[in-house]
């Protein structure tokens, strides 16, 4: 097993993970800063109303993304299950 195949394997599995995080971390990123901006203009401070909509969004959008999200990380455990013969040589 050489160095090359490590690090591709490492930044394939970083690539991965960020392009299946990323649309539900920007989903709440997203709407975090709208409810915030929301309850600094009405002045309202409640905890619960920062969280609801979050999961709500994030529910969504993780339902919304679902097909998508099972084909990269389908596609990468094939990569790796492929690559098993070059790390066991």
């Amino acid at each position: 097993m050489s160095n090359e195949f490590v690090f591709d394997l490492v930044s394939n599995a970083m690539r991965t993970t960020l392009t299946v995080a990323g649309p539900l971390l920007l989903t709440a990123l997203v709407v975090g800063v709208s409810v915030s901006i929301l309850q600094a203009v009405t002045q309202i401070q409640e905890q619960t109303l920062t969280f609801v909509p979050k999961l709500a969004a994030i529910a969504l959008v993780s339902f919304a993304l679902l097909p998508w999200l099972l084909t990269q990380l389908v596609t990468f455990l094939v990569e790796v299950l492929n690559a098993i013969p070059v790390v066991t040589s």
